[in-house]
């Protein structure tokens, strides 16, 4: 398993792999582009060139990009829904651009228009998007915490959006374990983690499932709210390794997500307390 996190990429795409290289971490995660505007970056070709060049210096193995927070795959809005298609279609050709594994994203929400509407919505969407896609570059769904009217809280949802456009060979699933335990399943228990991964395998293939996001959870179980923890200081706290060091997971790249000292983001403490964790259960 390798071990890393969201870092920034202020000051060039580049950058991202100085951070992470800094702290530790043997795998990255970046936004292509502010998680808080539509307008896409443009990467110049220097900087797309520098990270390739210093991720094969540092030996940095996973890559995956985030899709901004603005997506909402399942708008009723039009003009939402045409830029959420283009923002993640923009993410997807820097994501190439770089080498990246694959694009995160999340769904968004029915806002009230209901699962079934917002399902027609999304997969037309998705069959757009995936045009994009290509052999080293997945789509990858992440699951949501099950807030409100958002779309991937469970199993059920994700393999129905699988099932609606195909199962095409490059839509795969990203798992948050903060987002799992929101929504309802316990990955602090290790039977239960044995039970959702035979489940993932059955319905979805673990095949399909590309990368995790390893957060603790600053709420409770079935809370349905998505309040990251940094690891060991949440309500997950020691018992999210039965998790992170299951044995059919141990093929993927886990990315922290945490707030870190002063919300400053992820450290090389972090990275350390991350392998650590691992260690105690692994063993």
């Amino acid at each position: 398993m390798e071990f890393g996190a969201h870092v920034s990429a202020a000051g060039g795409i580049d950058t991202a792999i100085d951070r992470i290289a800094a702290i530790g971490g043997d795998c990255v995660q970046v936004f292509t582009q502010s998680p808080r505007m539509w307008r896409p970056t443009d990467h110049a070709h220097e900087a797309i060139e520098a990270f390739r060049a210093k991720r094969a210096e540092h030996g940095i193995g996973g890559v995956v990009c985030h899709a901004l927070y603005l997506v909402n795959l399942a708008a009723p809005d039009r003009t939402i829904h045409k830029k959420s298609v283009a923002a993640i279609q923009a993410t997807l050709e820097a994501g190439k651009a770089i080498g990246a594994d694959g694009v995160i994203f999340h769904v968004g929400s029915h806002l009230g228009a209901g699962l079934r509407t917002a399902m027609t919505r999304t997969t037309r969407a998705l069959t757009q998007i995936l045009e994009r896609c290509d052999t080293d570059t997945w789509l990858l769904i992440e699951n949501s915490a099950g807030t409100g009217g958002t779309i991937g809280r469970s199993l059920d949802e994700l393999q129905t959006l699988l099932d609606r456009v195909d199962g095409h060979p490059r839509l795969g699933i990203c798992l948050d374990s903060c987002h799992l335990y929101a929504s309802g399943y316990d990955v602090t228990d290790p039977e239960k983690v044995d039970e959702l991964v035979l489940e993932i395998d059955d319905r979805i293939g673990l095949d399909r499932l590309r990368a995790l996001h390893i957060n603790d959870s600053a709420t409770p179980l079935g809370s349905n709210r998505d309040r990251h923890a940094d690891l060991l200081q949440g309500e997950m706290g020691e018992n999210l390794g039965a998790f992170l060091a299951h044995p059919k997971l141990q093929h993927l790249s886990a990315y922290l997500e945490t707030p870190g000292p002063d919300r400053q983001g992820v450290t090389a403490a972090d990275i350390q307390a991350l392998r650590d964790l691992h260690g105690r259960w692994a063993a």
